[in-house]
């Protein structure tokens, strides 16, 4: 099916629209954007320029995609927002391109950013990631797969938020959320593992026993953190979630929650 645009949507010349496309009132669809098959941009929201969207994907009543980034050292780049398949974005919510450190802002596959939810130049989500109302991402945040973010969270610039991690309404997030764990508060602190959520996703009875049995060595025990390295390298099974734990850290830039 060819393209539905409303009569008072404004599409650039420049702009690519796939099929089953829906403009609504007022929508504004600026240069450089690209928008995949059956994705609809509702009434008054701006793609403002180099925006892509995959396919299937809804962006909300009045949200902005592809602002320039809030950085003083931004010069003007081509640089992009992206936006995976199936993901939802809902009423005012703002996404700002990227600058010359990453050239892109991205959003995975099947993620659900709710209402007034702002992403940051060269915020990088995985996939199938929900993030809830008025929460703020600042630049450079890394929020992995199938990670959430409750209401009114404040994460700051270049921490990382691992995969299955769970952060909780109203925390400020400035040191980095090891995977598989809760975490809420202000200043951010770990609540044990985020047990729920791993038995949804189909993890299996050993792979959370291990989990624990690492949770408890780096934040329930006298170990500091070479010693609990060394120690769960040793003694517990080498499952890919346990070696993802493990690796979280080594590659932690800005610290990890305690």
């Amino acid at each position: 099916m060819t393209p539905r645009i409303h009569p008072t949507a404004l599409v650039s010349a420049g702009a690519q629209l796939g099929a089953d496309v829906e403009i609504g009132p007022h929508a504004i669809v600026g240069d450089g954007c690209t928008i995949g098959d059956g994705s609809v941009v509702a009434a008054r929201a701006v793609l403002e320029r180099n925006v892509i969207l995959g396919r299937g994907v809804k962006v909300g009543i009045g949200s902005v995609l592809g602002g320039e980034p809030q950085d003083l050292k931004f010069r003007g780049e081509e640089t992009t927002v992206e936006i995976g398949d199936n993901t939802t974005i809902r009423e005012y919510a703002t996404i700002n391109r990227g600058t010359s450190h990453s050239m892109r802002t991205s959003v995975g596959e099947n993620c659900f950013l709710m209402s007034y939810v702002h992403l940051a130049h060269d915020c990088q989500l995985g996939d199938s990631v929900i993030i809830s109302n008025g929460t703020q991402l600042a630049g450079h945040v890394i929020v992995e797969s199938r990670a959430i973010l409750s209401g009114l969270v404040a994460v700051h610039q270049f921490t990382k938020i691992g995969r299955f991690a769970f952060v909780g309404g109203c925390s400020r997030v400035a040191k980095d959320v090891p995977p598989f764990v809760k975490a809420v508060g202000n200043p951010i602190r770990l609540y044990g593992l985020n047990k729920v959520g791993l038995e949804r996703n189909g993890f299996t009875p050993e792979v959370i026993r291990e989990l624990k049995r690492a949770y408890r060595l780096f934040f329930n025990s006298e170990l500091n953190l070479s010693q609990a390295r060394e120690k769960a390298a040793s003694e517990l099974h080498p499952y890919s979630e346990v070696q993802d734990f493990l690796r979280f850290f080594e590659q932690s830039d800005r610290g990890v929650a305690i």
